[in-house]
């Protein structure tokens, strides 16, 4: 009743300005509050807080629907992987556990049932997402230029973008002189050397694989500074080969096998995948003795993105520059006939497309994008209805409850029709 009778004391003010600035006194204490109550307690949170979610994560990850769950196409090859260039963002309150992973036997690819479960890790319906995003026809919002930077033997440009909902979207084109698709393609695939030059990996492992189609499901642990929680990733990933064209694709699987824990701390929602083709080199003309590579990533890492679009901004060309040396390595160990490493072998391992096929993928892509189109604009339409009824109903219930005349009703639907005209505009 007291705070009814201060309202309505602010309310019998002779001025519309007079009763903004007392709501806006009454209000500040309480907004201020919160804020105050939101930043303190998401810098201190106790260990029980967790255990809720991490009951409904065990839970989760034994039920048959969350097996059958096939990921979504959720942007390593480059150490282009973006979002892993953040050294400094910490989680707050997470426990220091043993950080060693122990190996996983590599279960063979013997059955026909255990060959098809491993291949629908990632299908037809990743490869044509992946069109859809090299043909820039996926529908998504435009691309916003971030970087141009170049060696004597590489160039590099990056892109990114925020999407309605999910994480930002990054997008670069790495061009690499004096290199082939097929060294470029074994060099992200090839786990074992990967270590020898992305400092941040720390332990790669193959969970299954199938001779068939090359498909893998891989585990990675991924290094953060001591303040900083390790990243954990069971990856899906295939190959699809059109000529002397490639289509990499790795993502995010579950994966019932291998329990959840606090450290580290495992990534869900993870896309990267890449286009691998020769093109002309700079320096020699007419010549497609160079190989550019198409990347597109995105990953919720768990932090705020915001900040997580700075230290990306931050650390994109530092880590960049460090992949040239290692693709150089490379190329010399290969020189020499050394033995191939299992991913190296599976890299080879490609389900082949014609261009008749991937054609036909765009043909479905456009008419998809035709239909989506159409249903966003209805939506649009129907959304834009709800506010403003919104906005009348809460002008009318006002008007009703306040008994101040003719003109304070007549303000109060004139603000409200303002602010429906405003929405109608949006």
């Amino acid at each position: 009743m007291a705070m009814l009778s201060l309202i309505s004391d602010i309310l019998q003010r002779p001025t519309i300005v007079g009763v903004l600035s007392e709501l806006v006194a009454l209000m500040a204490p309480v907004w201020i509050a919160m804020v105050v109550g939101v930043l303190v307690g998401w810098a201190w949170k106790p260990k029980w807080a967790n255990l809720g979610k991490d009951l409904l994560d065990g839970s989760k990850e034994s039920s048959p629907a969350s097996r059958l769950a096939s990921s979504i196409p959720s942007f390593n090859p480059l150490k282009l992987q973006f979002p892993t260039c953040i050294p400094w963002i910490s989680d707050a309150g997470a426990e220091k556990v043993n950080l060693s992973v122990p190996p996983t036997a590599v279960p063979e690819c013997s059955s026909m049932a255990s060959e098809r479960g491993t291949s629908s890790l990632v299908t037809d319906d990743d490869l044509q997402h992946l069109c859809r995003l090299v043909e820039v026809k996926d529908g998504g919002p435009s691309w916003i230029h971030m970087m141009d930077r170049c060696t004597t033997t590489m160039s590099y440009q990056a892109w990114r973008r925020d999407p309605e909902t999910g994480p930002p979207q990054y997008r670069s084109r790495t061009v690499f002189e004096d290199a082939t698709p097929e060294l470029v393609r074994d060099f992200f695939w090839d786990d074992e050397f990967r270590s020898k030059w992305d400092d941040m990996l720390i332990h790669a492992s193959t969970l299954e694989d199938c001779p068939i189609t090359g498909c893998m499901m891989v585990q990675w642990v991924r290094k953060f500074p001591f303040f900083c929680s390790d990243r954990e990733y069971i990856i899906g990933r295939r190959i699809w080969e059109s000529g002397r064209l490639y289509y990499c694709i790795t993502k995010g699987v579950p994966c019932s096998t291998i329990p959840r824990r606090n450290r580290p701390r495992r990534v869900d929602l993870y896309y990267s995948s890449w286009c691998i083709r020769a093109v002309e080199s700079k320096r020699a003309q007419g010549q497609l003795t160079a190989c550019e590579v198409l990347l597109f990533h995105h990953e919720d890492m768990g932090i705020p993105w915001e900040i997580a679009k700075l230290g990306v901004r931050q650390g994109m060309w530092g880590a960049v520059k460090k992949i040239e040396p290692g693709l150089r390595a490379y190329q010399i160990e290969r020189a020499s006939e050394a033995p191939l490493s299992r991913s190296a072998i599976m890299a080879q391992i490609n389900t082949k497309v014609s261009e008749v096929h991937l054609r036909s993928l765009e043909s479905v892509n456009a008419q998809t994008s035709e239909i989506e189109d159409g249903v966003n604009s209805s939506e649009k339409r129907a959304g834009k209805s709800i506010p403003k009824l919104i906005i009348v109903g809460g002008a009318i219930a006002l008007a009703c409850t306040i008994d101040r005349g003719l003109v304070t009703k007549a303000l109060i639907f004139g603000v409200a029709r303002r602010f429906s005209n405003m929405g109608r505009r949006l």
